[in-house]
Parts: structure tokens; sequence; C-alpha cells
């Protein structure tokens, strides 16, 4: 479920965006259930979140076997669940299912990261709304200057790797499915133990 910002008015400055979006966070925490907020092209968004434990089992996964090579490509960076990231600029605050950041931008005063310090964001597509991750967010990330964004689909056990942003888009886009070794940047990320969304659960959906 998503609700647009009432009033919303396509030249608002990205301040008034944000300020409306800390009031939406406010509104959010008298809701029942788990909800989050972020600035699309529309203006903020407040959106219910209800991820499956395969889903969070996926990001979970991509997190552990990152953070064991970032120690060597990247010292000092963590693939981490959740944070905002924000690029005041292109007008957009999203918060991915997880993003390689530096550790010490979690210790920084304010409620996201800036861009210029994410390496790369993951997103996993969800059964309800899997239109947000492979249309809006493959528009928003390339706009806020994320170098590789990886796209997993447990609904079809499929995996896109996008990268090379450039005029608000990705110039490079590479397909596979659960069981490829799948180069992401400087990384790899290994799907054998992948699981789909369904009744079995296993690796072919049965």
């Amino acid at each position: 479920m998503h609700r647009g910002a009432p009033g919303y008015r396509g030249d608002m400055d990205y301040a008034k965006m944000r300020e409306i979006a800390e009031e939406l966070g406010e509104y959010a925490e008298r809701l029942e259930g788990s909800w989050t907020v972020e600035i699309g092209s529309s203006g903020p968004i407040l959106a219910m979140m209800s991820p499956s434990k395969r889903h969070e089992g996926t990001v979970w996964r991509i997190s552990k076997q990152l953070n064991e090579q970032l120690a060597a490509t990247h010292p000092g960076y963590a693939c981490i669940p959740g944070p905002e990231i924000e690029h005041p600029s292109a007008g957009r605050m999203r918060r991915p299912d997880a993003v390689v950041i530096p550790e010490e931008a979690l210790d920084e005063d304010g409620l996201a990261v800036d861009t210029s310090q994410v390496l790369a964001a993951i997103e996993i597509v969800s059964p309800s709304n899997p239109d947000n991750d492979y249309r809006v967010k493959l528009a928003d990330y390339p706009a806020m200057g994320i170098e590789h964004y990886l796209i997993v689909d447990p609904r079809a056990g499929t995996i896109e790797v996008h990268s090379d942003p450039a005029d608000g888009r990705y110039r490079s886009t590479e397909p596979y499915i659960y069981g490829d070794l799948v180069p992401f940047g400087p990384w790899t990320v290994d799907t054998a133990d992948f699981r789909r969304y369904g009744k079995a659960g296993d690796r072919d959906g049965r």
C-alpha cells in the first residue's frame, strides 16, 4: 500500500519534501503494522512494509556474502539492511533492502545516508509490488548516482545486475538465474541457496 503526500507539487524543493516525509514518519508511528517513508518522483510516499521470511532470508544471504568480500575489496565498508539513502539535488530518498556503505556513515547525525557514500543497492522483489523495483527504483537509483544495483526476484528465480549509470539510466544490464554465480561489481553473489516464493520454497519453486 502506498499513500502520496496530499498537495504535493512537482516543483517543491527537497527541504520541503523532507519536512513532509518526517511528518509522515511521525504519523506512521501511530499506525498498526510496519511502514516506511520514501521520496520518489511524485514526492513523499508512505508505504506499508510486510516482507516475508524468504524475502528477509535472501537479504541476509546477500549481506553475509558481501560482507565477507568487502573486508578485502573495501575495508571499512559493510552491506547493511535498511538505512535510508538520499540525493537532495535529485529529489529522492529511498530505503533499499540493503546497501553497501561505509560503516562510519551509521555514526553520523541525521536520518539518511548521502548517496555519494553508497557503492551499491540491493532490492528483493515483493510479490505485491514488483513494479517498484523493476521500473521506479530502476529509474531512481541511476539518477541518484548509485553505481551498482542488484534486483533479486524470488517469484521467478531471476536476478538482474545493473551498472554504469549515465543520463538517468543504467547502461549495462546482465540477467542471471538462481543457481548462478553472479558478478556484482567487484564482488560475487552465490545464489545456489536462494529460495523462491512458493509452498515448497526450494530453488525451483516446486
